[in-house]
């Protein structure tokens, strides 16, 4: 093992522990997001490209967008809640 591969290793171990202890929704998702490209990276790596695409494309592209819009509609959906709390409906004249 290449000294790169043990360092990408190691990033992933971090990375997995901090996704899991940090409070922060946005940042989570940002780590998940390196954790995945790394991931790929790794694969790639170990001779198995195909393997690496597709982390690259699922998991770095496809599953981090989710996870953003997600977030999004969450603090919509708040911003909602907050608004019927206060019992403004957003028409303000």
């Amino acid at each position: 093992m290449t000294l790169i591969e043990v360092l990408l290793l190691a990033f992933l171990v971090v990375a997995a522990i901090t996704v899991c202890a940090t409070k922060h929704l946005l940042a989570s998702v940002i780590i998940f997001a390196s954790y995945s490209v790394v991931m790929s990276i790794l694969w790639i790596l170990l001779a198995s490209p195909d393997l690496g695409i597709t982390e690259a494309a699922v998991g770095a592209g496809i599953t981090s967008i989710l996870l953003f819009v997600v977030l999004k509609r969450i603090r919509v959906m708040e911003d909602e809640e907050k608004g019927k709390d206060t019992g403004n409906n957003g028409d303000e004249d």
